[in-house]
């Protein structure tokens, strides 16, 4: 099932370029349904043209955003480290950052160096905690797209990546039956019309499953957590007036979002 959240936070299954409502109010409604094995569109539900809808984040509280760093071989050799997730674990992202599908990126400073970095990301579907690598993927809801936009510099990652607008997610949250197997997506990012990231998901040091059981085994996941599965090469410098478009196979609608420089025009302090 292909599903948006849209306006107020209503959830929808999306049927080509419609959406027929759910019988749910959130989608932790959804979830709860899903968990329940009770999760369905109805039959006689018309539906809206899916341009007649504000698209929202799929879930717009998750509990915690759990990231990968370094989840990718070219990305480890485009940023010339020898650390990768393997020793790194993972880091949190601020739910506070999260951004709605065709939203704005909102610049903080004009001193300092902003990247995109386009990633496939996971809702978490039902309570998990140390779970193995066998089990994992029976606690994924959903697949979606997510931008990490991160500021370069010496802060830890969690600083770097929390700004307000640093996650815009979205737009469909395909569930996890439907969505088939997590490594073997294909994406692609475009900056302003170039494309500088094309990747399989086939190429992540930890897979999807690895990357749940690690993080279950530190921290309780809860239904609608989300954890992104890491960048591969190409990250690159944005500035404001620069669009991205974010393409996952499987997904069927991309992500994209605008850039803009804070009006205040800080420098870094």
């Amino acid at each position: 099932m292909r599903l948006v959240s849209y306006d107020d936070g209503r959830v929808g299954g999306l049927d080509g370029d419609r959406i027929r409502p759910l019988p749910v109010r959130t989608m932790r409604d959804a979830i709860a349904a899903w968990e329940a094995g009770e999760l369905a569109v109805p039959a006689d539900t018309e539906g809206f043209p899916l341009g007649d809808a504000r698209l929202r984040v799929p879930v717009a509280d998750p509990s915690k955003i759990i990231a990968a760093p370094v989840n990718y071989r070219d990305h480890q050799a485009e940023m010339s480290t020898e650390s990768q997730v393997g020793a790194l674990g993972f880091f949190l992202k601020a739910p506070s950052s999260l951004l709605d599908p065709g939203g704005t990126i909102q610049l903080p400073y004009h001193d300092r160096r902003f990247d995109q970095e386009g990633e496939l990301a996971l809702v978490i579907g039902r309570t998990a905690r140390r779970v193995s690598e066998q089990d994992a993927l029976a606690y994924v809801f959903g697949y979606t797209g997510l931008l990490d936009i991160t500021m370069r510099g010496g802060e830890d990652r969690s600083v770097r990546k929390s700004f307000e607008t640093f996650t815009p997610m979205g737009p469909v949250l395909v569930t996890a039956d439907e969505f088939g197997d997590p490594g073997r997506a294909e994406l692609r990012c475009w900056v302003s019309g170039e494309l500088r990231q094309q990747a399989s998901t086939g190429d992540l040091i930890w897979d999807v499953a690895r990357l749940v059981a690690y993080a279950s085994s530190v921290t309780t996941l809860y239904p609608g957590d989300v954890i992104s599965t890491g960048t591969p090469a190409g990250v690159g410098p944005l500035a404001a007036g620069d669009t991205i478009r974010l393409e996952l196979s499987g997904l069927g609608l991309d992500l994209t979002a605008g850039v803009a420089a804070d009006e205040i025009g800080r420098a870094h302090v």
